[in-house]
C-alpha cells in the first residue's frame, strides 16, 4: 500500500484526487496538507467540500515540516500554485518520494520558457531535465520511469490529445496554424473567491488573448505553432475545444479518422465519437475526454470536451500514477 500524502488538498482539484485515493487499492491517504498560514488548517475536508462527509472526515493539517510529512509518503500529489510547486518538489525528491505535480512548474524542459511565461527564473533545471510531461495517453514508457510527473494543464491536455494523432501522421497543413477556441466553467479558476469569477459577474468572455502561457506549453509538446484563446464561461466545471485545422491536399475523413482510433483503440479514458461532436455534459463528473469530428473538403474542425478537474487535472495525475506504479490504468477512476 502506497502512503500517499495530497498538499494544497483544500482546493477543487484536491477534494478531486482525495476522493480518488481513497478508493484506490493500492493507495492509502496519510495526510492532507495545506499551507500554514491558510484559513483552512485544522478544518476537516467535508467540511469544505460536503460531498466527501462520511467518505473523508480528515483534517486539513499546516505543513510547517517538509521532512516530516516526506517521512511518512511514499507518493506526493501537490495540488500548488506553480511557485509553490517549484520549491516543494526538489524536498519531497530528495527524500526519496515520487512527485506528481499538477502546476505548471515543470511541465516544460526548458528553464528559459519559465522567465518568458511565468515571470520567475526557474532555479532547478536540473529536474526540468528530469520531469516527464504526464500527457497520460502519449507517455506510458516514460512514466514507469519517473519520479517527477508534471501534469499538464486542462486545456493543453484536451488540445493535444485532438491535435497530436494529426500531426504525427503528418496530415495537417501546419503553416495555417489550428485554431483552438477553449471555453472552461469557473472552477478552473481555483476555489479561492475573487470578483473575476464570480458566478454572478461571470457571462462568456475571452481571456489571455495571445498571452496565455497554455499556448506555449501546447506548442512546445506538439512540436508545431497554434492559435489559442481561452473562455470563461458561467458554468461550474468542464472544457470544451472547438479546433479548426487545414488537411494535407488528398487527405480524407477516413484517413483522419485511422489517426485518432489507431491513437486511441487501447486507451481507456479518450472516447471517440463516430459520428456527431461531444457536448460538455457528456463528460462532466467523468474521466473522459471525448473527441470528434467533422471534415469538409480541406478543413478540419476536431471538437474536444473533458472535466477540467478530472481528466484535466486529478483524474490525469492518477492514471499517470497508475501507469508508474504498473496498476490498471483506470484503477479507481471508473
Amino acid at each position: 500500500m502506497l502512503k500517499t500524502l495530497i498538499v494544497g488538498a483544500s482546493g477543487y482539484t484536491g477534494a478531486e484526487l482525495a476522493s480518488y485515493i481513497h478508493r484506490h487499492p493500492h493507495m492509502n491517504i496519510t495526510a492532507l496538507t495545506v499551507s500554514a498560514q491558510s484559513a483552512d488548517a485544522g478544518k476537516l475536508l467535508s467540511e469544505l467540500h460536503p460531498q466527501l462527509k462520511g467518505r473523508i472526515d480528515l483534517p486539513l493539517q499546516p505543513m510547517d515540516d517538509v521532512s516530516e510529512c516526506a517521512a511518512n509518503a511514499d507518493v506526493v500529489f501537490l495540488a500548488t500554485a506553480h511557485e509553490v510547486s517549484h520549491d516543494l518538489a526538489p524536498l519531497f525528491l530528495q527524500a526519496g518520494c515520487v512527485v506528481f505535480d499538477l502546476s505548471g512548474a515543470y511541465r516544460v524542459n526548458d528553464a528559459a520558457f519559465y522567465q518568458t511565461y511565468y515571470g520567475f527564473t526557474h532555479q532547478h533545471p536540473d529536474l526540468l531535465e528530469q520531469a516527464v510531461y504526464g500527457l497520460a495517453e502519449w507517455q506510458s514508457a516514460k512514466l514507469k520511469e519517473a519520479n517527477l510527473i508534471a501534469v499538464p494543464g486542462c486545456y493543453p491536455t484536451a488540445a493535444q490529445l485532438s491535435l497530436k494523432p494529426l500531426i504525427d501522421n503528418d496530415l495537417l497543413e501546419l503553416t495555417q496554424w489550428p485554431v483552438i477556441n477553449a471555453t472552461s466553467g469557473v472552477s478552473g479558476a481555483g476555489r479561492k473567491a475573487a470578483l473575476s469569477n464570480s458566478f454572478c459577474e461571470v457571462s462568456l468572455q475571452p481571456y489571455g488573448i495571445f498571452t496565455h502561457r497554455h499556448q506555449p506549453e501546447i506548442s512546445a509538446h506538439l512540436g508545431a505553432q497554434v492559435i489559442f484563446t481561452p473562455h470563461l464561461g458561467n458554468f461550474p466545471r468542464g472544457i470544451l475545444e472547438t479546433i479548426t485545422c487545414r488537411l494535407k491536399p488528398g487527405v480524407s475523413r477516413e484517413q483522419v479518422a485511422a489517426a485518432f482510433n489507431d491513437a486511441y483503440a487501447d486507451k481507456p479514458l479518450v472516447r471517440l465519437y463516430d459520428k456527431g461532436v461531444p457536448a460538455l455534459k457528456n463528460v462532466v463528473g467523468l474521466p473522459y475526454c471525448d473527441i470528434g469530428f467533422a471534415v469538409q473538403g480541406e478543413h478540419l474542425i476536431v471538437v474536444a470536451t473533458e472535466d477540467n478537474l478530472l481528466k484535466g487535472a486529478a483524474a490525469q495525475a492518477v492514471q499517470c500514477a497508475n501507469l508508474r506504479f504498473g496498476f490498471a490504468e483506470t484503477e479507481s477512476l471508473i
